[in-house]
């Protein structure tokens, strides 16, 4: 919602159903941490990552990093997620090479293409954590589910958008915000996407890669006119990366996030190359016939490396 991030005065009149929800989270966050509701322990480390606000920070580059960080050290990682956007007949749903962005969601479907690991959907992320365990998984990522208190978690990242950060410091429906800014003291670490990072945060960077062909045989060069799509959190930052890379932006179709382009969205565009996030590849329709995806890789602070490593160490101490 726009609205959030430019505060205007009529966001008042929600004020009211912001402290309902304060209370209702509160009190629920106190359920788990009382141990009246009930809380899943895996037998293997947990490592969430999530953020504060409502829509896209970042989480994705940031679970693909992980991903590949932690097998490149002797680790067996699988990941779990809600699969916000799709609908499958029956969870836990273990992803395959088959499996439809419709079925899964549009995040987990790019983490398994791009990784390869074992990746589980399902509303109850306890039961996807135990069918990963099963899996032979030794370690468990959890992308998004910061909230999600029924899962007991070792490690905690939040990623904060660097340029947006947290709109108007609200919580919703008056402003962005699942959980108070005061959660951030309690995490293992706050991720800045993007920068510039204040002090305590890490700076993480996404880099682009090379084109890679959906429908097209010739990839566009820079200062070539193209069309833009992003289904992102936040699309604005994907068009800034394909400017900086020297494309020509005729057209700019900003989608939902997690949503799909319709057939009738791209009658509109014309014969010029279109480019698109990974994000979007993973649920392309087709319907143009040279089109095109942006993959990008997340780098991250060495500082932020031996943080982990510390935390790894301390989890394996503990078992």
């Amino acid at each position: 919602m726009r609205a959030w991030y430019r505060a205007p005065t009529w966001l008042w009149l929600l004020a009211p159903l912001s402290v309902l929800f304060a209370l209702a989270s509160g009190l629920r966050r106190r359920l788990y941490r009382a141990g009246l509701r009930p809380v899943y322990r895996a037998p293997v480390p947990v490592i969430v990552v999530g953020n504060l606000t409502v829509g896209g920070n970042g989480k994705t580059p940031l679970v693909v990093w992980l991903v590949e960080w932690l097998r490149a050290r002797g680790y067996r990682p699988g990941v779990i997620s809600r699969g916000y956007g799709g609908k499958a007949e029956r969870y836990p749903l273990v992803l395959d090479a088959d499996t439809a962005a419709a079925e899964a969601g549009d995040e987990p479907v790019l983490i398994h293409r791009r990784t390869g690991c074992p990746v589980v959907v399902g509303p109850k992320r306890a039961e996807a954590a135990a069918r990963l365990v099963k899996l032979g998984a030794d370690i468990i990522v959890s992308d998004d589910g910061l909230q999600h208190y029924a899962l007991a978690r070792d490690i905690e990242l939040v990623v904060v958008d660097g340029q947006r950060r947290f709109g108007n410091g609200r919580l919703l429906p008056m402003g962005p915000l699942r959980e108070g800014r005061w959660r951030l003291g309690t995490v293992s670490a706050v991720v800045n996407n993007g920068g510039p990072a204040r002090p305590g945060e890490y700076l993480m960077t996404l880099e682009p890669g090379r084109l890679s062909p959906l429908t097209g045989r010739t990839p566009p060069e820079p200062g070539t006119p193209v069309h833009a799509m992003a289904g992102i959190g936040h699309p604005p930052r994907f068009f800034a990366t394909l400017e900086r890379l020297g494309f020509r932006l005729d057209r700019r179709l900003a989608l939902a996030d997690h949503r799909a382009v319709s057939p009738e969205q791209l009658a509109t565009l014309a014969a010029a190359p279109l480019l698109m996030t990974e994000k979007d590849a993973v649920k392309w329709p087709g319907g143009h016939d040279n089109a095109w995806f942006v993959p990008v890789d997340a780098r991250l602070d060495p500082d932020f490396e031996r943080l982990l490593l510390t935390r790894l160490k301390e989890q394996d101490h503990g078992d």
